[in-house]
C-alpha cells in the first residue's frame, strides 16, 4: 500500500525518502529506492527514538523539509494473532501498541520541525479498529489506538497547518 502511495507521489513530482527497520529489510527497500530518481533510504527502527532523530536529521540534510509523511508501520508478534484475544500477552500487547500506534506520535513529533510550511501526515489503518475481525486480535486494538492518535495529533498539529488523517484501503495481502 505504501509503495502505491509512493508511486502516486512520484507521478506528482515528489522527492521521496524511505525507511527500513533493520538489515533484514534493507535490501527490499533499497531495491525499490533504486527505481526512484533522487530517492533516499534511511535505517530507522520506529521503536528507537535515536534512530528516528537520526533519520529526520538525514531527511533534513538531504531534502531540507518534509511536505508529507506516510505512516505505514504495524507489527504484532505472530503468536498474538493466533487463538483468542483474551490470551494476548502483556509483552505482545505492548509491542503491538508501540510499533503500530505510538510510532505515529514519535514520528510526527520528529517530523514537525521539518514541516515548515504545513503538511500532511497519513497513517494506514484497517477496519479491525472498528469491529472484530477474526484472528486480527491485538492488531485491532493497536489500530484503534492508531486512529485515536490520529485524532489527537490532528487537534494538536492543525494549528501549524499540518493535516493528520488515516485511511483504510480494505483487505489487501501485505508483507
Amino acid at each position: 500500500i505504501a509503495w502505491a502511495i509512493a508511486q502516486s507521489a512520484i507521478r506528482e513530482g515528489a522527492r521521496l525518502a524511505f525507511n527500513y527497520q533493520n538489515e533484514r529489510l534493507k535490501g527490499n527497500v533499497e531495491e525499490l529506492v533504486k527505481s526512484v530518481d533522487g530517492a533516499k533510504a534511511y535505517q530507522c527502527d520506529v521503536g528507537n527514538d535515536e534512530e528516528i532523530a537520526a533519520m529526520m536529521a538525514g531527511v533534513e540534510a538531504d531534502l531540507g523539509k518534509l511536505d508529507f509523511l506516510v505512516h505505514s508501520v504495524a507489527f504484532a508478534p505472530r503468536e498474538e494473532l493466533i487463538g483468542e484475544f483474551v490470551n494476548t500477552s502483556r509483552q505482545g500487547f505492548q509491542t503491538a501498541l508501540e510499533v503500530s500506534a505510538y510510532s505515529l506520535v514519535a514520528l510526527s513529533r520528529a517530523a514537525l520541525p521539518l514541516m515548515k510550511d504545513g503538511g500532511s501526515i497519513v497513517a494506514l489503518t484497517y477496519l479491525g479498529a472498528e469491529r472484530v475481525v477474526p484472528h486480527y486480535n491485538v492488531m485491532g486494538v493497536a489500530k484503534a489506538g492508531l486512529e485515536a492518535s490520529v485524532k489527537y495529533l490532528a487537534e494538536d498539529l492543525g494549528k501549524d497547518g499540518i493535516r493528520v488523517n488515516a485511511i483504510s484501503a480494505g483487505p489487501i495481502k501485505t508483507l
